[in-house]
């Protein structure tokens, strides 16, 4: 079948259709130009050394303002190098376009490179620089970073502080909504050691809590614990369940055991292995513990039946020819507090007080909705009748159906089957509210007194708008501290919106960067729309040759378990296109720095952000293959690439495709000092 012809607009070097063409992209000119007259007065604000990188990402919001898509497509036809990858350098790419249209044409064309704030080389440079000056400098085998939030535990175990430093760790943050200033020293003073230790540059970053909404107390559930052998398939044991008996008060749990639990000292002192021990549990069912193992702490007792022990539980000592000696049990903890809820029921979110489940209509007595408080009661004037609230990361949604100033009635809407249970100190995001509160609380100011002499640089969490930035950088000045490096947390839809004013808000410090906080962040912009989201960040970064960490749940269920998923090895690579990735801590966090280590090694090869690298790709050799008319190559075999195993862990792909970029992109905006422009849809470039 013969196929036709088909001639793109401006096909086989159509000279109407390319002055057309520089026409549009003289009239895309001017409309930058014009945008960075319009900025001035922020640009002015900006430190000497980020002057250049404002008027770049003035230039890019400029010209994302505009649909592309049709003129990328016509420049493609041409074979002309497109705009879609010009975020470290706009105005250089677009006169580099102009200009190879014009001698296409036959017009004189003069350089304009005095008007270009960055050029290509320029651009890239700039953010190596930036980056280097906020995180220190890379490792030789990998450009991007490694950041690691150090657990409680590192203020007092130096061998693990040690261990994340050789393993690789370039940053280490530590999150100052836990612990207290004593260990937030203990830590920093631990990575400073061990990085002299180990002859390398390791940066610390203070994260400030922020103004966290987060629920409040819940009443706590009753003290009692589940004792349970292992059965197999059959319901035979094949491991008895092992509880610890120690003296009451001590604080050393029983080796060896699944529970430990305090009894009288007395008591315990006449126990000896091999001694049997009766038991009415907390259902009256009737059981019998056999003693072990006497250690210098405890005993270890075994049981073959499922038992329910509580704080009133008592244990009774039998041995032929002696009295009966008992011990009540003492040191069972009361269960975590939490609501019951399920989609269609109503959640009171209140101003103060304990939180407590729905209770049942009775005879004579009305039904009692859930309620629970949220720590931060001024915020329930704000909310309106329809706007969402999410609760725990986005396990728990509702919509708002009632509001007063201090109490919400909240319809529960997305939950799973079955319901789900919301406890204590859980996240609480509003995607839909305007909250005019200030970015930074008491706390934060009283934390940054031990930040100004532990950290190399601050997280503003929450981070909403420039008036935000700037108190930070006020009072970073007043503690004569205005070198610290400067991180923002982008982490609300708000923050997200106002990301431009944010970062030219930021660059008014010596070094500054973007984190990109994808847990708060997804949920309050919606899961579907995380990844376009995500994209916009670092393209507009990389247009303010400003740094990016790429943080939340990277490796996190090998960091947690040991073993990774697909899917995060997958999100692993994307980080490669940030400056610094994200580790939370975990159990198995040595292995999750490895395993990143390898992948971002691997990625650098490929992808330098959105540009594809074009390495020599070694994973398909066709003429090795002995293809049917396809003669091999001289001195090759037939074994096929594909065909070798890897080690496990090791098996990241070779190549990764170029990102698709979204059709449509939400908003990023640009408020003057003088008037605040309406929101302008951002359209994504193919």
């Amino acid at each position: 079948m013969k196929l036709k012809s088909i001639h793109s607009p401006a096909d086989a070097w159509d000279t109407a259709a390319v002055a057309a063409l520089i026409a549009e992209l003289w009239a895309l000119r001017k409309t930058l130009r014009a945008q960075e007259v319009r900025l001035r007065p922020w640009l002015r604000n900006v430190d000497r050394s980020h002057r250049r990188s404002a008027m770049n990402l003035s230039h890019y919001l400029a010209m994302r303002r505009i649909d592309l898509r049709p003129l990328q497509e016509r420049l493609a036809g041409l074979g002309v190098s497109s705009l879609g990858r010009s975020e470290s350098h706009v105005l250089a790419n677009l006169d580099k376009v102009l200009g190879i249209l014009h001698r296409i044409t036959g017009r004189p064309w003069e350089p304009l490179s005095q008007e270009e704030p960055t050029g290509y080389m320029r651009g890239g440079a700039l953010l190596a620089q930036r980056a280097e000056a906020l995180f220190g400098n890379a490792p030789a085998e990998r450009k991007v970073r490694i950041m690691v939030t150090l657990p409680s535990e590192a203020a007092h175990d130096a061998a693990l502080v040690e261990s994340l430093v050789v393993a690789g760790m370039d940053v280490a943050r530590i999150n100052c909504a836990h612990d207290g200033a004593r260990e937030w020293a203990a830590m920093a003073d631990a990575v400073r050691r061990s990085a002299r230790r180990a002859r390398r540059s390791v940066r610390v970053l203070m994260d400030l809590g922020g103004p966290k909404l987060r629920t409040g107390p819940v009443a706590e559930g009753p003290a009692i614990v589940k004792l349970k052998p292992t059965r197999d398939a059959w319901g035979r044991v094949t491991a008895s369940a092992r509880l610890g008996l120690t003296p009451v008060g001590s604080r050393r749990a029983v080796a060896d055991t699944h529970l430990t639990v305090g009894v009288h000292r007395e008591w315990l002192r006449r126990v000896k292995a091999g001694d049997r021990i009766d038991v009415i549990d907390a259902r009256g069912a009737q059981r019998r513990l056999k003693v072990v193992a006497r250690q210098p702490n405890g005993v270890v007792a075994t049981c073959d039946k499922t038992a329910y022990l509580t704080n009133e539980t008592c244990l009774h000592l039998r041995r032929p020819g002696s009295r009966r000696h008992e011990s009540r049990l003492a040191g069972i903890p009361a269960q975590p507090g939490r609501i019951h809820l399920e989609r269609g029921q109503i959640l009171n979110l209140v101003s103060s007080g304990i939180g407590r489940g729905a209770v049942a209509a009775t005879s004579g007595r009305r039904a009692v909705r859930a309620s629970i408080a949220c720590t931060l009661p001024q915020v329930l004037t704000h909310l309106r009748v329809g706007e969402r609230v999410w609760f725990d990361d986005g396990r728990i949604g509702g919509v708002v159906r009632r509001a007063s100033a201090r109490r919400a009635a909240v319809e529960i809407t997305e939950a799973r089957d079955g319901g789900e249970y919301l406890g204590a100190d859980k996240g609480i995001n509003l995607p839909d509210t305007r909250l005019d509160l200030p970015a930074l609380t008491h706390k934060d100011f009283a934390d940054l007194d031990v930040a100004v002499r532990h950290a190399d640089m601050v997280g503003m969490s929450f981070a909403q708008s420039a008036d935000d930035v700037l108190a930070l950088r006020r009072r970073l000045v007043e503690l004569g501290a205005a070198h610290l490096g400067l991180i923002l947390k982008i982490e609300t839809r708000r923050g997200f919106e106002h990301l431009p004013e944010l970062m030219l808000a930021a660059m008014a410090a010596p070094a500054a960067g973007v984190m990109i906080a994808r847990g708060d962040l997804a949920v309050e912009c919606g899961y579907e729309r995380m990844a376009e989201v995500q994209e916009e960040i670092l393209w507009a970064c990389e247009a303010a040759h400003m740094p990016v960490i790429w943080a939340t749940q990277v490796l996190e269920t090998l960091a947690r378990t040991g073993v990774p998923s697909r899917a995060e090895i997958t999100d692993a690579a994307m980080g490669g296109r940030a400056e610094c990735v994200m580790l939370n801590k975990g159990p198995h966090i040595l292995d999750a720095m490895r395993t990143l280590t390898d992948i971002l090694r691997r990625m650098q090869q490929h992808q330098s952000k959105k540009r594809p690298l074009l390495r020599a790709l070694k994973s398909w050799d066709l003429t090795g293959n002995r293809m049917p008319g396809v003669p091999a190559a001289k001195g090759r075999t037939r074994t096929a690439a594909l065909g070798r195993p890897r080690r496990a862990l090791r098996g990241a792909p070779s190549h990764t495709p170029r990102p698709r970029v979204p059709p449509t992109a939400p908003a990023l905006r640009i408020p003057s000092p003088v008037e605040r422009p309406r929101n302008h849809e951002l359209t994504s470039m193919r």
